[in-house]
């Protein structure tokens, strides 16, 4: 056991725990399309693409590959809308270029708000959904998405009005007895 202990540091020595790509930080213990997929914009399908255009094994740790196959990676993610079709993409004819693009991180979270303030502003019909914060999509509304709060009888707050009424009651009845 002792002989391997040795071993265990010195691959730990070459790990680096954290790959930056973008403005994300990525966990470099895990392997490269599983650390890719936990980026936003990016899913299993495009990790293992995205694995296949830089030439790395999708099952080797992210954290001990070398910095020029990092640096390879990470170009693959920013060139990825280039490299596969447009119905690949998550951002296809763009409101105001027309452009195809495939949108990661925190990108991803602008493009996206930006859409939705634009529908509200014109007052569309999802825009008026998105108002009033009920289900944009068709979904149904009668039983669920409720979020006044409670949903069927709420046993205690009954007991607590019983006992406030009776105790009311019991102060009226002491103060008719004076």
């Amino acid at each position: 056991m002792s002989a391997e202990e040795p071993q265990e540091q010195e691959d730990d020595e070459d790990l680096r725990y954290f790959v930056r790509i973008g403005q994300t930080d990525l966990d470099g213990t895990k392997s490269v399309e599983r650390s890719l997929s936990e980026m936003n914009g990016i899913g299993r399908r495009t990790a293992r693409l995205i694995a296949e255009e830089a030439g790395v094994d999708r099952t080797a740790t992210f954290g001990r590959l070398d910095d020029d196959v990092i640096d390879g990676v990470i170009e693959a993610v920013e060139n990825y809308a280039d490299q596969v079709p447009d119905w690949l993409n998550n951002r296809q004819g763009d409101f105001y270029s027309g452009e195809t693009t495939h949108e990661i991180g925190n990108d991803l979270q602008l493009t996206r708000q930006h859409d939705i303030n634009r529908m509200k502003m014109i007052d569309s019909y999802k825009g008026s959904r998105h108002k009033r914060g009920q289900k944009v999509r068709g979904q149904r509304t009668k039983s669920t998405g409720r979020t006044e709060g409670t949903i069927g009888v709420n046993v205690e707050e009954i007991r607590e009005e019983q006992a406030e009424e009776a105790a009311a009651a019991e102060e009226e009845e002491e103060d008719e007895g004076e």
